[in-house]
């Protein structure tokens, strides 16, 4: 994968971290994930369902939120450079969405969405890079 599909694939990790940091994926959240990762984050016409691959890995894996979360947020400072300001904006919206699929949006997952907004805040990436 090129940077900018391991930037989507981690904010994918994310959307993960916060549907599953309740400690449970419902049904309805698990095709409420799918959705929302494919129309978020699959217009770019990636060669490979990002949504399907990280539920998948995350589900078998049985990681828990922060670990999902501290290695998401590794890969999005290793491809930073990528990371344009829209991006960010696109990934926050991904993470909220996500956590309102399936009300209520437990304290757990505005943790995670709050946590991510502070971590992100400071990374920028660089246009050289993104305008491409």
């Amino acid at each position: 994968m090129n940077p900018t599909e391991n930037l989507h694939y981690a904010i994918g990790q994310l959307a993960f971290a916060v549907a599953f940091s309740d400690g449970k994926i419902q049904k309805e959240e698990s095709e409420n994930f799918h959705k929302i990762v494919l129309e978020e984050l699959n217009n770019n016409s990636y060669d490979f369902d990002v949504s399907d691959i990280i539920f998948k890995v995350m589900a078998k894996d049985k990681m828990d939120s922060n670990t999902v979360y501290d290695w998401a947020m590794k890969e999005i400072k290793t491809n930073s450079h990528y990371l344009s300001p829209q991006l960010k904006v696109k990934f926050i919206t991904v993470m909220e969405k996500i956590a309102g699929a399936y009300p209520p949006v437990t304290n757990e997952e505005s943790d995670i969405i709050n946590r991510f907004k502070k971590d992100i805040k400071d990374i920028h990436g660089d246009p050289a890079y993104y305008l491409k």
